[in-house]
This record gives C-alpha cells, structure tokens and sequence, in this order.
C-alpha cells in the first residue's frame, strides 16, 4: 500500500522523499513498479474508475457514504471502506457546508402570530401531511437573488420555490401556488414557517386558510425549529452557489432550476432517505402505502 500511495503522488513530490517519510526504500519502490500488476491492483483501477464516474455525476459533491450507496445501486458491490480508502489517496472528496448566513425574516411586526406545532418533529408517514418553508439568498453582481422554498418533510421534495430580487410578500405567495398546484394537498397538512412578515400577512395566511392547513411558525430568533429548511439551503449553497459566480440574476436563477429540478428532487441521494432520491422515495414509498 505504501508503494501504491507513492506511485500515486509520483507526479506531486519527490520519490526519495516519499520514501523516507514512509519507511521504505527508494530500490524497494523502483522494484515493484517494475513487476507486473497484480489482481487486486486492477481491481482497485476498475472501482476507482466507477468511483470518479460516480462523483462526477454528483457534480462532485458526493463523499464516500454517497459514492458507496450509489455504487451499491448500480450493482458494483464493494467495502465501504475500500471506497473511502481509494478515494482518501487519490484525492476525491465530497463537499463541504459552510456556515455563513445573511438576515432574511423580518419578524418586527404587529400581525398575528401562531405555535411551533411541528415542535422539531422534522418526519412524516406520508405526502403532504408536513410542509417547511423558509427564504434564503443567492449573491450576484446585480445583487441579491431571493429564494423562497417550501420542502415536504415526507421526502424532502422541494415542492415549491419561487426567486425575486426582493423579498415582498408575492416571493412566498409563488412559491405557495407551485406547492398547491403540483401537489394538491388535502385539508389538515402543517405548514411550519418562521415569523416573518411575509408569512405572517394577512394575504399569505388566507391562502392557507383556503386551503384548511394548519398554521405553525418558529420561535423568534430559533432557526433549530426550522433545521429542516435550514439544512436544505446549506446543501444548496455548499453543493451550488459557492462554487459559482453570478453576474447576473438571470444566470442564478437558472442554475437554481436546474439544481432543484433536476439533481435534487430526482438525482440526487439523501441519507435521511436511506440513500435514495426524493423522487424514488415517493415512487417506492406510495406503492408500499397503496
């Protein structure tokens, strides 16, 4: 393993070097890469071959848990950890969530207010008993893009979304009537949202009274009971926007659709999900509850 990991980084550092970090000698090495290759090295070359395709499907986002899950589906069987092992030498890596974070719920209003309902219970045992909703931003040179979104806890299926380059009242309205439309909830689905002034208006909640949902909102200043939402714009930053810059809003918005349409709700594989995609969870979820 040691001479594998040197020929590996051959082309970084000095042979010699290698060596006498890892204990070995720089003969030893020069003798075994002259042999022939083994079983067990070609299999290695073959599964990192299928590793690379599959994290580069994931747009490189994937660690080892998803590369491994993935192989698994597409029947290439293989140990966990001789996947995060070949993916540790040859440097391929998931991505990581930051955590910056910029103020979006004006919640400094006299309008009415109700009860954190859904009290962190962030599960669901079917489609459209539990729906989260929040805003968050996309940085561009023009300024500030809003993205109001609205997941279903059932499947973390991004039901609904609307983008603005302001945050009025009609950014959360849209993506309301996009969750309505495509969905059809019956009457009694949660909808949780924070405090803000936009889900709080007279507008927005006789939209949902029409709908016969049930009010909940987070406490003020506790975005804990929101994490699911919370955790759903962190992915998309980490995995989306901080690798782009946007000169325009024009630009965000349609690498924002492709993202949740296409990668997030049908491709891409959620742990909480047992590493499915929202889509595939419903597909298999409604045939089991059918």
């Amino acid at each position: 393993m040691k001479f594998q990991f040197i020929e590996a980084h051959r082309d970084e550092f000095p042979v010699t070097r290698m060596c006498k970090v890892l204990g070995v000698s720089a003969s030893g090495y020069y003798a075994w890469r002259g042999r022939p290759e083994s079983q067990r090295e070609r299999d290695n070359q073959v599964l990192l071959d299928h590793i690379k395709a599959v994290h580069a499907a994931s747009r490189k986002t994937y660690g080892s848990p998803r590369v491994h899950a993935k192989l698994n589906k597409e029947g290439i069987h293989c140990n966990k950890k001789r996947v995060e092992r070949l993916m540790r030498m040859h440097h391929i890596r998931g991505k990581r969530r930051g955590r910056r974070r910029v103020k979006t719920t004006d919640s400094a209003h006299n309008l009415p207010v109700a009860p954190n309902l859904l009290n962190r219970q962030f599960e669901a045992d079917a489609p459209n008993r539990k729906w989260v909703t929040d805003i968050t931003y996309i940085p561009t040179d023009q300024g500030w893009l809003y993205l109001a979104a609205i997941v279903d806890l059932f499947s973390r299926r991004v039901v609904g979304w609307s983008m603005a380059s302001t945050m009025h009242g009609s950014l959360v309205r849209n993506a309301l009537r996009m969750a309505l439309a495509g969905r059809r909830p019956q009457a009694g689905l949660l909808h949780h949202s924070d405090q803000g002034s936009q889900y709080a208006s007279f507008v927005y909640q006789s939209l949902l009274g029409d709908q016969q949902m049930v009010v909940s909102m987070s406490r003020t200043a506790n975005c804990y009971d929101n994490a699911a939402m919370e955790s759903f714009f962190a992915t998309l930053k980490c995995e989306l926007v901080h690798e782009r810059h946007y000169r325009t809003r024009a630009e965000a918005r349609q690498d924002i659709f492709e993202y949740i349409e296409v990668f997030y709700n049908r491709q891409r594989l959620h742990s909480s999900l047992g590493y499915l995609s929202p889509e595939e969870y419903e597909q298999l979820r409604q045939v089991c509850i059918s």
